[in-house]
């Protein structure tokens, strides 16, 4: 069976659709790499690219995703909700099939290397690929953001692995490395309030908040591990989230985060609005939330793939800003 690779790429510019058609149509000129999913959001100001294909060919079209994006992005003016640090803010590439997480960070290294050398961008490594795990966080990694990354960069903490060590103004910088599977997944929530959704996001993300008190600053945690969280306001919408990854949803699945969102928002007389996905997700998930959902529900079990999935769709609200399409959501169908 061929080795597949995922890539998924997040390119800071969510409105201009001739600029991202650019992009992605780098990535649709290379042989062996399949398209699959371009998700544009325009209060964050950012898209989410998902292609697939055999390693060498997702390394190819990385790279000229990356490069194209450098040249048409313009981070002095980019403005938007989702932190960013650059044109290509980050560019994760997953196992899929028949190649392991170790011999996927050899290839994100293998592209670190020739986008920092090449096109003169400040890389960093991430994830599997970051041997110091001081900064194998992306959180960690992007803490100041755009703007504050050019004095960020001068620390010697901070020198990136590849590339120069100046900021390009322009391009901004870059964090590339190999990751397991993570689903991006926002929940609305029916109120304008951004205190609110960042009080639910401190609630539920694995790191919490910091508290001081009589001994101290302390570390709050929680109540959901592997899962990262902020609150924000979405005027396209005319609500607030809170925005999730969830990077090992082996532990902690969509719908038990769906759940305790809903119980979180509860505690602060606040109701849900359904939720979305961003980006793609493994058929297993939507089953396993289908049939907890419809065990829920009191609802009779079955093995049919669509209404365990339909079930799974109407119990989270996946369709109420705009209609669920398994077919390009679900990275099997599109494989």
């Amino acid at each position: 069976m061929n080795r597949i690779i995922e890539c998924v790429p997040n390119f800071s510019e969510g409105v201009d659709h001739d600029i991202i058609n650019s992009i992605t149509g780098e990535i649709a000129s290379v042989t062996g790499v399949k398209l699959l999913n371009v998700d544009p959001g325009k209060d964050a100001n950012r898209t989410v690219v998902t292609f697939a294909g055999e390693p060498e060919a997702v390394v190819e079209a990385a790279f000229l995703a990356i490069k194209m994006a450098g040249e048409l992005i313009d981070m002095c003016t980019q403005k938007g909700t989702h932190p960013r640090m650059g044109a290509t803010d980050v560019c994760p590439l997953i196992p899929i099939n028949n190649i392991t997480l170790d011999e996927v960070a050899v290839y994100a290294g293998q592209l670190a290397k020739r986008v920092g050398e090449e096109l003169q961008i400040p890389v960093y490594l991430y994830e599997h690929s970051q041997p110091n795990k001081a900064r194998s966080n992306l959180a960690a990694i992007r803490a100041g953001e755009y703007d504050g990354f050019f004095k960020k960069i001068k620390l010697p903490n901070w020198k990136p692995d590849f590339g120069p060590a100046e900021m390009d103004a322009r391009q901004g910088a870059t964090v590339i490395g190999a990751r397991d599977f993570l689903i991006a997944y926002n929940i609305n929530l029916d109120t304008i309030s951004t205190n609110i959704a960042n009080e639910i996001a401190c609630e539920v993300r694995e790191t919490g908040r910091i508290v001081i008190n009589e001994n101290g600053k302390q570390r709050n945690h929680g109540t959901l591990k592997h899962v990262k969280a902020i609150g924000w306001y979405m005027e396209e919408y005319g609500l607030a989230q809170v925005s999730m990854n969830l990077t090992n949803i082996a532990v902690t699945p969509i719908h038990i985060v769906f759940d305790e969102v809903k119980a979180k928002a509860a505690n602060h007389n606040v109701n849900i609005l359904g939720s979305e996905l961003i980006g793609m997700i493994p058929l297993k998930a939507m089953l396993d939330a289908g049939t907890y959902f419809r065990n829920k529900q009191g609802k009779p079990q079955t093995l049919n793939e669509s209404k365990l999935i339909n079930s799974a769709v109407e119990a989270m609200g996946l369709n109420q800003l705009m209609p669920f399409e398994s077919e390009k959501r679900i990275i099997e169908y599109l494989l």
